[in-house]
This record gives structure tokens, sequence and C-alpha cells, in this order.
């Protein structure tokens, strides 16, 4: 008979066979950074933008929105030479690397982004120059590493992607973390 029909997969997750890809950071216009993933889910590019739940003031209504938690950058996990599909999307700047290449994120820097944000709250945070550093060693965030500050009873870890200068922050308890020499 036939061949089977591949499975259907939702829109906003697209998958891909090629072992070839990484995650890339794809800088983006001010405010284009939810019409750029659409368009590129379209063009059936795995992108993936995290994002937070805030409140906005306009004309007097009070009105919580979806924003995404870094700014300017939609992530897109392609094979490099499939960057032109990228690039020549209205919106997308370029891709963040350095001496004009493109430098890829480790695909479990992606992931643990994902079950963090799953699990935890996150908010956006000025990005911090390096400084005294902490491991986390313990629950959804294990392995990030980043500055703490003291708030109250928890303290708040920020976590820097040094890749695309943005940073995130996030509570947890003291006991979930430990110094980095």
């Amino acid at each position: 008979m036939g061949e089977a029909l591949p499975e259907r997969t939702p829109m906003n997750q697209i998958y891909t066979q090629d072992t070839d890809a990484n995650w890339y950071a794809a800088y983006t216009m001010p405010r284009h950074e939810k019409l750029v993933a659409n368009q590129l889910k379209i063009r059936q590019v795995e992108t993936y933008l995290p994002v937070y739940r805030a409140v906005r003031n306009w004309n007097g209504r009070r009105a919580q929105v979806d924003v995404p938690l870094f700014q300017g950058y939609v992530f897109v996990r392609m094979p490099i030479g499939n960057r032109v599909k990228v690039l020549e999307q209205p919106g997308v700047v370029r891709l963040v690397g350095t001496n004009g290449k493109a430098a890829a994120i480790p695909d479990e820097e992606i992931e643990r982004l994902r079950m963090s944000l799953v699990l935890c709250k996150a908010e956006p945070y000025p990005f911090l120059v390096p400084g005294k550093k902490v491991r986390i060693k313990s629950g959804p965030m294990t392995g990030f590493e980043g500055k703490i500050l003291r708030r109250k009873s928890k303290m708040r870890l920020v976590v820097s992607l040094d890749l695309i200068q943005r940073s995130i922050v996030f509570e947890l308890d003291a006991e979930s973390a430990q110094a980095v020499t």
C-alpha cells in the first residue's frame, strides 16, 4: 500500500531532521520579534521566542500582554547554510556572532532556558558586566550561572546571555546556588 503520512505538528513547533542544525540568535528591528517569529514559522524555520506576561497601560486601560523576554532577538534553529532564509525575512537585521560569522548557541542552553521558563517566572534585567558568579546546583535551573542579588527572604539570580548581551532575573532559594571560583 502507500507510505504512512507524517504526523502533523502544531504550527508553533516545526521540527527539522537535519543533524547539522544549530540554534542562532537573530537580531531584529525594534518591536518586530513576534512578526519575525511568525513569518519564519510559516517558512518552516524552527523558532523560539521566550515571552513574559507584563501589564501595560493604554489610554487609561490596563492590559496583560506577552512581551519578548529578550527584546530584539528571536532564536532560530537551522543549518547555517540556510541562513539566507532567515536573513531575507523583513525585520531581521542579522545573525549574532563575531567577525561576521554567526555564533551557534548550544542546544542544551536553549533547552535549559525553555524548561526554566516553564517552571519559573522570569523578567528582563539590565545586562551585567562580569563579576562574582554562582552556579545553580539544584532545581529546574541546574547548570545556569549568574550573579546573585539578595532581596528579602529569597535570592534573585541574574542570568546573562553574553552573546546577545541580555539578562533575565529569577527568584530562587539560597541553598540552590553554589559559588563559582
